[in-house]
């Protein structure tokens, strides 16, 4: 089955909450959604850099942007009681492995309580049909091993943000086993796992695409703890897809067959190690973009690590449309044009257009 795109006339018109729209993610998720006609309810933290794809597009011009905290359990359920949402995509969250070393309370604070604070106010919330709680690749217990992991691995993790995820995939699994279904409150909770995303307009401090392009742009090179590390790469568009997939089908009349957890990665041939990501980041960049091994002692972070999307392409039709190669190509050609001034919010449609256009005709870049 071939890569699918989503369905306008599901979209048009329905009432949508985004936790976590100011940052990369949830940002280029809100857009294409508005892009949709979906009636968009953003709640997240004010955006943590400057500057911020949030900022540059315009974003609570565009959607009903409330600044809140999930780790506030009354300020959440307010806004799900207000917004009435009928679809919830939950990315709100600490996203980052060496944050959660220095602030491991307030890790599981946001990853954990903030996703109970979000089923809990799901749960008083008559009109959602569906939740996509979006975790990561590393809440599997990561033993190393060179195949990718299924939906059915245990979950894991040795850091902090890693084992959050982890705890935020069970917690997940118990209120829908309690709490929604039959007999209990009616919507579907899903969960997704995808690998490490690269695009446009990710600014955070500690992740490999935006530490290359402030390096680059200053005409420095990029500091690269673990160049040997395997990741599972692909273009922010490509989970993204996978989740507006997985949240039209928990609406469907047989959604509940969906509600568990699903992967999202690419395929094997673009796990790869970072020393080649950066390489590819620096051949598109152009002359003196070079990177160098940091000096450390560093903390823990895993070495080698896949997921397996089979069952996402078997049963959501969904595929990757991008090539690693492509998505450095669209990475790199976004933060260009941006610097040389273009308009945040065209360049990130433009490629939400383009990126359909893949599917629409059954090619791949």
């Amino acid at each position: 089955m071939g890569a699918r795109n989503p369905d306008p006339g599901f979209w048009a018109g329905r009432r949508v909450l985004v936790t976590g729209h100011t940052g990369f993610k949830g940002g280029w998720l809100s857009l294409w959604l508005t892009h949709l006609g979906a009636r968009v309810t953003g709640f997240a933290l004010a955006p943590e850099t400057e500057p911020s794809l949030c900022a540059l597009t315009d974003l609570p011009a565009r959607i009903d942007s409330r600044i809140g905290d999930v780790r506030e359990a009354a300020a959440l359920a307010a806004c799900v009681a207000e917004a009435r949402p009928e679809i919830v995509l939950h990315l709100a969250a600490q996203a980052l492995v060496r944050p959660s070393y220095a602030d491991p309370v307030g890790t599981y604070a946001s990853n954990v309580m903030g996703t109970v604070h979000l089923l809990e106010a799901v749960r008083a919330c008559p009109s959602v049909r569906a939740v996509v709680i979006v975790t990561s690749d590393k809440a599997y217990e990561n033993r190393e091993w060179v195949w990718a992991y299924r939906e059915d691995e245990p979950m894991g993790g040795r850091d902090p943000y890693s084992n959050s995820k982890g705890c935020s995939e069970l917690v997940t699994s118990a209120y829908r086993a309690s709490f929604f279904g039959a007999g209990a409150h009616p919507a579907r909770i899903a969960s997704a796992r995808a690998g490490n995303v690269i695009g446009g307009g990710d600014w955070s401090l500690d992740r490999l695409v935006p530490d290359a392009v402030r390096a680059f742009a200053r005409g420095a090179p990029v500091e690269i703890r673990a160049p040997g590390a395997v990741r599972p790469w692909q273009h922010v568009l490509e989970p993204l897809s996978g989740y507006l997939a997985l949240a039209e089908a928990l609406c469907g009349a047989d959604g509940g067959r969906y509600a568990e957890g699903w992967n999202f990665g690419p395929a094997d041939a673009d796990c790869r190690p970072v020393s080649e990501v950066v390489a590819g980041l620096a051949r598109g960049w152009g002359a003196g973009a070079q990177w160098r091994l940091s000096a450390g002692p560093h903390p823990h972070e895993a070495t080698f690590l896949k997921v397996d999307a089979s069952k996402a392409r078997a049963h959501l039709g969904w595929d990757r449309r991008l090539a690693l190669a492509e998505a450095l190509d669209w990475t790199g050609a976004w933060y260009r044009a941006q610097g040389e001034g273009a308009d945040a919010a065209a360049l990130t449609l433009d490629q939400i257009a383009r990126y359909a256009a893949l599917a629409e005709t059954g090619d791949r870049a």
